[in-house]
């Protein structure tokens, strides 16, 4: 019998390699082991209660049917007003789609925008479900070394330099992933302004919006509300990640053709999770986000100093999401082996640089401090004991 052979794409999309180290973590936990996990981005907080409560309501109440592709027309109001309230944008509930996470916006995005061949701009590292969905779409990432320099994020040099006949995008997250640094808004003008020079289009992420430490909190809409592409998501700040809701903030010409698109890719978002979704702009939701966004920021700052004292390099202070990105080039040139080798050692689970890109992935790792202060503590005295020498 002749099995299938995958499509030839399917090479190209590669699979986390922290999940191997998961598993292998999980194993461990079954047989006893205490693990600390600083792998997975997914923070220890239970969704806001408020939330909670709205999706039961909505269950009880038979909210369980489709909705509109672009989703609840409430819920599209909301985050409009949320934008006009926080940031001072305003921005047509029109424009706005609702999705299954930030993942269902991004191929919304994607699918709408590019042809085969057309190249997308964007960094290395950076979260590599971005470039495979480039690669779904038969469309090419063209992943951009970046360092401490630019604090790991593209600029209009960048831009500049890289771009050619076949660059159709840039694709910006801020705060980004895995290295919680930010873009200022003049920065994203900047850059925006090169990107309209050459008749290209900005997507930008936002998923971590909100969760930010020492300075304010933006959009990249503020540079112009009208002609650029926004992602964002309600698993972040909002503590929605196993609800899988997001939405796009799209131009007003492209509403159609992403309405289009979503009803055959996957008609609409979860009905319930969309009416839950309404309580988190609600004071109560909204206070207890701050308090979450506080903690974080705390654990933040016991972490990033005790790792630089074990004798990591963390070359820029992260002002989002909730990451450290380390050089861990004094322990050796095989980040693998190192995280394979401190789960072993200590129960501490992090993440090899190789899983968001090649640029310098061999001598970085990414911690996620999305457990508590106290687990921290005991993660770094675990692994100051253990740490090659």
């Amino acid at each position: 019998m002749k099995h299938s052979i995958a499509a030839k794409r399917m090479r190209d999309i590669q699979p986390f390699h922290v999940m191997a180290l998961l598993a292998e973590a999980r194993q461990r936990e079954a047989a006893g082991q205490d693990i600390i996990h600083m792998e997975v981005g997914e923070p220890d907080f239970p969704t806001p209660a408020p939330i909670v409560e709205a999706g039961i309501r909505a269950l009880q109440s038979g909210q369980t049917k489709y909705t509109a592709a672009r989703g609840l027309p409430q819920l599209r109001e909301a985050i409009a007003a949320y934008y006009a309230s926080r940031f001072g944008v305003n921005i047509s509930p029109e424009r706005i789609l609702i999705t299954p996470g930030a993942s269902g916006a991004l191929q919304l995005v994607l699918g709408a925008l590019l042809n085969p061949g057309d190249e997308v701009l964007m960094t290395d590292p950076g979260y590599p479900c971005n470039r495979h969905f480039v690669r779904l779409f038969e469309g090419k990432a063209t992943a951009i070394p970046v360092d401490a320099t630019t604090d790991y994020q593209l600029s209009r040099a960048h831009v500049q330099e890289h771009w050619n006949t076949a660059t159709k995008a840039v694709l910006l997250a801020t705060p980004a992933n895995p290295t919680g640094t930010v873009l200022t808004l003049p920065q994203l003008a900047d850059i925006h302004a090169a990107i309209q020079q050459r008749g290209g289009e900005l997507i930008v992420d936002e998923i971590y919006q909100g969760l930010t430490y020492g300075i304010p909190d933006t959009t990249s809409l503020s540079v112009d509300p009208d002609n650029l592409w926004v992602i964002n998501s309600f698993s972040k700040y909002f503590g929605m990640t196993g609800w899988r809701l997001g939405w796009v903030v799209a131009p007003e010409w492209a509403v159609e053709t992403l309405d289009r698109l979503a009803q055959n890719i996957f008609l609409a978002a979860s009905t319930p999770a969309q009416y839950a979704a309404l309580a988190a702009f609600t004071p109560e939701a909204l206070a207890i986000m701050e308090a979450q966004r506080q903690e974080l920021q705390q654990r933040r700052d016991f972490l990033l100093p005790a790792l630089r004292e074990l004798g990591f390099a963390v070359r820029t202070e992260p002002q989002g999401a909730f990451y450290l990105y380390a050089g861990s080039e004094r322990f050796g040139e095989d980040a693998q082996r190192l995280c394979r080798d401190m789960l072993d050692q200590t129960g501490v689970v992090f993440t090899p640089g190789i899983d968001f890109g090649s640029y310098q992935a061999n001598t970085h790792v990414r911690f996620a401090y999305t457990t508590g202060v106290a687990r921290l503590e005991q993660a770094v005295e675990r692994l100051a004991h253990c740490l090659p020498r």
